[in-house]
């Protein structure tokens, strides 16, 4: 089923009611809409006068629904997701814990060659200079030692954006709003890890004690250049902003539902990334020894 993703920021009240999230103004209670829980996939909460009700987090965590909170830069800050989403839970977990080095390792090198495949077709459909592109994705090692990923964002990044551009987490414009939408994205990863009953804190190749979601930064790097491409269109139309604006977030979040293709089938992206966790637990068992990535197209 295809779920919602849904933005609020203005003042609001929310609470449950007929199994569904009623949006109520605050002071005179006046309703503003409603949305089944159930057709709920990802809540954007962008307002310090926001108060949601305790019935309505529990009914939304048992229905997997993910709740971002953004802060006074209008960021998200943090995500709240059930503890586990699958009745098999303990068992995927043991499996996915007892995965060898040698399987990780492959993973990795699939999946940087998945995100340099795709960073290469945004430039190839920008117009931009793209041929370096190939030669990085073909020399990709297993376990990347070669480190093909880095020295291809390097030129992804300068033929983007400019030659002089630094990616970086709080560089200049128009960095928030790459930010903006990899945050968005990390989310939705890190929904569908916990619905297939996998742990978003143990990945295949990133590994930081701080880090709770390394499983969803692995998993969300082939998807990064639709966040990109979704990016260079909204600067193409709107090339003087420099604000999250709440146009801006609405456009980004209509990332869950864009079509992209997985194996012989075109998928909304919330639907690929679900094929592409339930992939990456098969590969745990043996089942299959290649993750299933998107394409654009």
């Amino acid at each position: 089923m295809i779920t919602r993703s849904i933005y609020i920021g203005n003042p609001a009240y929310l609470k449950l009611k007929d199994e569904q999230m009623y949006i109520l103004e605050p002071s005179t209670k006046e309703m503003k809409g409603k949305v089944p829980v159930e057709d709920l996939g990802l809540l954007m909460l962008d307002h310090f006068q926001i108060t949601i009700s305790h019935q309505l987090i529990q009914k939304m965590m048992g229905n997997n629904v993910v709740v971002v909170s953004c802060d006074g830069h209008h960021l998200p800050h943090g995500i709240m997701l059930p503890l586990y989403g699958h009745t098999e839970h303990s068992d995927r977990v043991k499996d996915q814990l007892e995965a060898s080095e040698p399987l990780k390792k492959q993973l990795w090198k699939q999946t940087v060659e998945c995100k340099i495949e795709n960073q290469k077709e945004v430039l190839k459909r920008l117009g931009n200079y793209y041929e370096p592109m190939i030669d990085y994705q073909n020399n990709v090692k297993s376990g990347d030692i070669t480190n093909m990923e880095g020295i291809a964002a390097q030129h992804y990044w300068k033929y983007l954006i400019s030659l002089d551009f630094l990616r970086q987490r709080f560089g200049d414009s128009p960095n928030q709003f790459f930010n903006f939408g990899y945050s968005v994205l990390r989310s939705i990863v890190a929904r569908v890890i916990v619905e297939t009953g996998l742990l978003p804190v143990l990945g295949i190749f990133h590994k930081n004690k701080y880090n709770p979601y390394c499983l969803a930064d692995d998993l969300m790097e082939p998807y990064r250049p639709f966040i990109d491409l979704l990016v260079m269109q909204w600067l193409e139309t709107n090339p003087e902003t420099e604000e999250l604006t709440k146009e801006f977030k609405a456009f980004i979040l209509q990332i869950a539902t864009k079509d992209v293709k997985i194996g012989d089938k075109t998928r909304p992206l919330l639907v690929a990334v679900k094929t592409t966790a339930t992939s990456l637990y098969k590969c745990y068992t043996g089942e299959k020894r290649m993750i299933s990535y998107p394409e654009l197209i």
